[in-house]
Parts: C-alpha cells; structure tokens; sequence
C-alpha cells in the first residue's frame, strides 16, 4: 500500500479525533488509530470501546487497500512540529513496517494489523432518526454540560438529557443541585423520544461542532447513538435508564423577582467569593427594594467581603444562601444582559432565565439554597 498526503490535512484530522482515545485502555490496540485505505479516501478511527469517532482524508497517488493501525502517539507528535508538505506513505503489506517519507527526512513505524481493532455495533431495525442545527446542538450542550454530575450510584445524572418532542428539543442537565434546561423550538421531529448522551461524548462533539456550520444528523437506539456531522461520525453508547421527571422539580409560582444586570451580578459574586470557606462556597444574598447585598466570610481566616450592587426587586426583604461556583456557572451560561432571580423562601430553590432568550429558545437555571447559620 501506498499514499501521498497532505501533513496539515491529516494533522487536523487526527487531531480531531485523538481527544478519545483513553489514557489507559483495557485493549491495547486503542492506543492507536485505525487506518483504512480505499482508492483515495483514507478513513481514519479512534476509540476507547464505549465511544469512537471516525473521519477521513482525501490521498493522492495511492496504490492499494486494506487496515492498519498506527500508535497515536507516535504520529501525533511528529506531525505537529512538521510544516505544511507533502507526507508519503509506504506500507509493507506483509510485516506492516511503515516508511513515510517528507521533505528533510522519513520516520520508520512499524505498525499492527487492522483486523483486531474492535468493530462496532450497528444499531437495532427500530432507531430513531432527528436533524439538528450544528450550532443549535453545540449551543445546547455547551451551555447544559456543566450541570451534569459525577454520580456512580445514580449514573443517569451524569449525562444530558435530550427530551425529543414534536415540536421541540430540551437539553436538561442536573446534579441534584443544580439544574439546566435548554429548549429550542426550532428542531422538529415526527415521534416522541429520548436518550442520555454521557459527558464524554458530549465533551467530545463540542470540540467538533465548533467548525460545524451545516446539519447534524442523529439516530441512536436503546443502547447506542450515531452521530454525523460534515467532518465526522461519532458512535458512542448511551447511559440507560430512565431519567427523572425535571419538570417536576421547578417551582411554578416564586412571589419574589428580582431583575439584575448580569455581567455587574457575576463579577461581584466573582470577587466576593474569594472571602467565602473554600469548602462550602457559600455567599449570602441580602434582598431590599432597589439593593442586592452580596457578602461572604471565612470565620477561620477571619476574611469577609461585602458588595452593594443596584437591581430592581419589589418583595419583601429577604437574605438566601447559595454555593458561589455554582451560582458562577450558571450566570456564565446565559447570553442575557439582565436575569430574573425567582424566589420563594430561603429553603427553596431559586431559578434563574433570561430577560431575553436567544430564538427559538427557552432557557431556564434552577439552584437549591444553602443554609445561614443566622
């Protein structure tokens, strides 16, 4: 087998999908990517048994087909300090013995036969099939993934949850203290239907979708997902279970809003939380008519802050306890000037929207209080 390739066309491809590849994998061969050569299309794999992505270069002058598989790391290193050239391969069909040849010099690589790298499962007669806006998905899941636990007794809680209706999608994320849910109306399907896309393949398609300008399309059954973009198909396995009812957990009538500019809001929480215990995060928020009170201390080094900031608020005066990286997070993910803080109580939780959603979208944040000690 033989091919000639461009050095920035395939740095770029195996970069694209390298990020899934394992630290350490239960077969070694996954410490490799999958070359598999037709004609001039070269289909590139990498994969760590739950998840695998798969994306390909255009050759030149190639001779031959078939599969080998390459050590990630000892064709990712080198081709990155390479400049922009032409890369010839030469593959010994009987040892797999690689020469690649380039402008100042060659590598020798020797590399394994590509029947052993692990095939994947098609998916069942009955899946389900939606189309998505590439920057509609990436908006969902970048904006929900922070909200996704770290559960192993509850593993439905560590994934986002797609809620696919007929005329709408919701991204919905929580850990039991905070919550996201991102619905857009612009994606439309024929069926009811939902899945759990776990936070690794999450994390790994918001790397892709950031180029992605064109439609995303998703099928995925019981057990599996298909995901294919213009640059690249994403397999992955699903979280199973059933996921909990989130709409159930958002209080419908909070009597107490207060509207409050949200970059003012997020530094303010940003500076103050420095003062606040490194173990409990907590700030206290101090409600009057025109006035949000932010303050924190750490009784142990004996540090305090407070800040003053203008919101308009018409309750009755009221003083709640919230985790300050939490909060943070939360007012990072929305693209709003101003926000609503609905409350209740202290004991309840407060959720947090837009003055203006984005089109077609409804977003909403939920976050439990913390006790004062008062």
């Amino acid at each position: 087998m033989k091919f000639d390739v461009s050095s920035t066309a395939l740095l770029s491809r195996l970069q694209l999908i390298s990020k899934v590849i394992a630290s350490k994998n239960s077969l070694p061969i996954l410490d490799s990517f999958l070359f598999d050569l037709e004609g001039n299309k070269l289909t590139i794999t990498a994969s760590d048994v739950d998840t695998r992505m798969v994306t390909s270069v255009e050759v030149m002058n190639a001779e031959g087909a078939g599969k080998f598989a390459v050590t990630a790391k000892i064709l990712l290193e080198p081709l990155k300090e390479l400049p922009e050239q032409p890369l010839s391969f030469v593959i010994n069909d009987d040892n797999l013995a690689i020469d690649v040849h380039f402008e100042n010099g060659q590598y020798n690589i020797i590399g394994q036969s590509g029947d052993t790298y692990p095939q994947q499962k098609p998916l069942n007669d009955t899946y389900t099939s939606i189309r998505i806006n590439a920057q509609t998905l990436l908006n969902g899941i970048s904006r929900s993934l922070f909200a996704t636990a770290d559960d192993e007794l509850r593993p439905v809680m560590n994934g986002i949850y797609f809620d696919i209706q007929e005329d709408s999608l919701t991204f919905v994320a929580s850990d039991g203290h905070k919550l996201a849910r991102l619905r857009n109306q612009s994606v439309k399907s024929a069926e009811s239907s939902a899945f759990i896309l776990p936070k690794k393949p999450a994390n790994l398609l918001r790397n892709v979708l950031v180029k992605e300008t064109e439609q995303v399309e998703i099928k995925f059954d019981e057990n599996n997902a298909y995901v294919t973009s213009h640059n690249v198909e994403m397999v992955c396995r699903l979280i199973e279970g059933r996921y909990p009812n989130y709409n159930s957990v958002i209080p419908q009538a909070n009597p107490y809003k207060v509207t409050i500019d949200r970059i003012s809001f997020l530094n303010a929480l940003k500076r103050v939380s420095v003062f606040s215990n490194a173990a409990s995060s907590l700030v206290k928020l101090h409600l009057l008519e025109t006035q949000m009170i932010i303050s924190a201390q750490d009784i142990d080094f004996s540090i305090s802050a407070e800040e003053k900031i203008n919101c308009q608020y018409d309750g009755a005066e009221l003083k709640i306890g919230f985790k300050a990286t939490f909060l943070v997070e939360i007012l990072m993910n929305i693209a709003s000037e101003d926000v609503i803080i609905e409350l209740a109580d202290p004991s309840r939780a407060g959720v947090i929207v837009p003055i203006e959603n984005e089109e077609n979208e409804d977003a909403l944040m939920l976050l439990m209080p913390m006790m004062l000690n008062e």
